[in-house]
């Protein structure tokens, strides 16, 4: 069970919402174009089609809405970061976005055919409630997928910034207690949380993803300018040190440089389950389980 003390729950929701606020245009600047590369895998487990009835949930600057809507869905999409959904109103001003709590949805039992989040649920402080909350608003049979970033040692371009803060610098800095960053990387504690909310047959598999950069900036640049957490990680940095953090970055990212651009794999953890179709699954639904090793692909 990975909990944190109530005392500190306001601080950590207070820094991510205020970050999240703080940086929703540059985050669209460095991860429109490699987020997006999970939405194909993403709407495919979820199903998505014409007349589906979709949530989406940490919705960010509403890339995985507009998509969806496109192809004829009816959807919401909800952040707790005001910035943000502004951002994905005045980028996608025919959808619907709303500011929202994943933890305490504001919509009926049983509203969607599907609920999708494109990497959010690891900055979620509770994401136990927020799951059950995913399955009441579900109708039976319907849908949960989500995204999360691989382990760092799979997301090369994560894992480089963090290994040349753990050479040169400080992890450990003073920050509000978070939940961990990397828990739902794990595919086996992926699917048990899935299984533990109540939803049946989850499956979880790995999406290539390769982030596109152009020189001179690195992974580097783009968690600090873009990200929250690494981001204030790095800002609490001495400067020499920061400089030396920035180096060796350039120095790991050489080998990924191609005509001017950094390639560096970061791939994708895609899960996903069903609302069972009554309060025991019964053995069809099991015999239902929803595959995705068919539909994950990877967009180069």
């Amino acid at each position: 069970m990975h909990t944190i003390a109530s005392k500190n729950c306001e601080s950590f929701e207070s820094f991510e919402r205020k970050g999240w606020q703080d940086v929703a245009r540059s985050y669209h600047a460095y991860y429109m174009d490699l987020t997006c590369q999970s939405l194909p895998a993403l709407l495919s487990a979820l199903d998505v089609r014409a007349g589906t009835e979709l949530l989406d949930v940490a919705c960010g600057p509403g890339y995985l809405s507009a998509t969806a809507a496109r192809l004829g869905a009816d959807v919401i999409g909800i952040d707790f970061a005001p910035g943000m959904v502004e951002l994905a109103k005045e980028l996608h001003p025919t959808a619907q976005f709303e500011v929202g709590d994943a933890n305490a949805l504001a919509f009926p039992d049983e509203s969607f055919d599907a609920v999708g989040c494109n990497f959010g649920w690891h900055h979620l402080l509770r994401p136990e409630q927020a799951l059950a909350e995913a399955l009441r608003v579900l109708k039976p049979g319907g849908r949960i997928a989500l995204t999360v970033w691989a382990r760092p040692e799979k997301a090369v371009a994560i894992g480089m910034v963090l290994a040349a803060i753990r050479e040169h610098g400080n992890l450990d800095v003073d920050l509000p207690e978070a939940p961990p960053f990397f828990r739902f990387s794990d595919h086996d504690e992926f699917a048990r949380a899935l299984r533990e909310a109540g939803f049946a047959a989850p499956d979880v598999i790995e999406v290539n993803q390769t982030w596109h950069l152009r020189a001179p900036e690195t992974p580097f640049h783009a968690l600090l300018h873009g990200g929250v957490r690494i981001a204030e990680i790095l800002r609490r940095q001495r400067p020499t040190v920061l400089t030396r953090i920035e180096r060796s970055v350039a120095e790991r990212a050489a080998p990924y440089l191609s005509d001017g651009v950094f390639n560096v794999p970061a791939p994708a953890v895609l899960a996903v389950a069903r609302k069972p179709a009554s309060a025991r699954v019964s053995p069809q639904m099991n015999e239902c389980s929803v595959e995705i090793s068919e539909v994950c692909v990877s967009v180069e």
